[in-house]
């Protein structure tokens, strides 16, 4: 009784679909990842630790890290912010803003670079003003978060919109009528709430921002040493046929992206096991 009961319990067709869904997995991601470490594998540890230790690979890594890590906590605090006032509020153009902010996935990154060097030139519509007080955006490592900034709002905002729908109302009014402060409030009742989704949104979009290239190749300016990523970096090692060199900086971005990732997931699992 107790094995047909188990048996019912099973969604039919589970062992096809899990089939197709390892296969899927294996052919787009286990397969192609697999085979790129073992093309590292061949190399040697000293080519491979000379690769990865020149001086400008070295600038570029500090950039694409210190500007992913920049833009995602950008988008963890305005992100969420606008998700709130998105799900909280009533106002006049809700729904253009809405659909404004899936703008970053449905453009195409080398035409929000155009864009923002439109913008951010020192001729451009906003750059000819910043320029008057002597910021320079366009060319800059400035200009690198801002375009980092905008490929990973979307990540955040969509992460916790859903969370905040679900958040009743009623849960807030309730402290507020136990005398808590908007501040005690925010702290013991939506913030633990909101967490977990926040750690995601800001996982997500560290990692968007970490392998961006095409919004970026055009604001940065691609100079060695100042505006150079690391995915350009690693495309011009492809370029000049230096595959070892290529394969050797995108192991390091590969290992460092994942263990920050599970560093980010390890936390999440941990703060939504302490609050149950």
């Amino acid at each position: 009784m107790a094995a047909t009961l188990v048996k019912r319990r099973v969604i039919p067709g589970f062992g096809l679909t899990m089939g197709f869904t390892l296969l899927y997995m294996g052919l787009v991601f286990f397969i192609p990842v697999g085979a790129f470490l073992l093309y590292t594998t061949t190399m040697s540890w000293d080519t491979f630790w000379s690769a990865i230790t020149q001086r400008q690979v070295v600038a570029s890594y500090k950039l694409s890290f210190g500007g992913s890590l920049i833009a995602a906590t950008i988008n963890l605090v305005f992100g969420a912010l606008l998700a709130w006032v998105l799900v909280r509020y009533r106002f006049p153009g809700k729904r253009l803003i809405d659909a404004l902010v899936d703008l970053p996935f449905a453009l195409p990154t080398a035409v929000a670079g155009i864009a923002l060097v439109t913008l951010y030139a020192s001729t451009g519509w906003v750059g000819q003003y910043l320029d008057v007080f002597g910021i320079r955006v366009a060319y800059t490592q400035l200009g690198v978060v801002i375009a980092l900034t905008y490929i990973g709002l979307p990540f955040v905002v969509r992460t916790v919109q859903p969370v905040l729908e679900d958040l009743e109302a009623e849960l807030e009014e309730a402290s507020a009528s136990l005398g808590a402060d908007r501040l005690t409030t925010i702290r013991r009742v939506i913030f633990p709430a909101l967490f977990p989704a926040l750690l995601t949104g800001y996982a997500l979009a560290f990692a968007r921002a970490l392998g961006e290239y095409g919004s970026v190749v055009f604001i940065s300016g691609n100079i060695p040493f100042r505006t150079e990523i690391t995915p350009l970096l690693i495309v011009a090692k492809t370029e000049q046929y230096d595959y070892h060199g290529a394969a050797a900086i995108g192991t390091v971005m590969l290992v460092a992206a994942f263990m920050m990732l599970l560093l980010i997931n390890g936390l999440q699992w941990w703060t939504s096991r302490r609050h149950g």
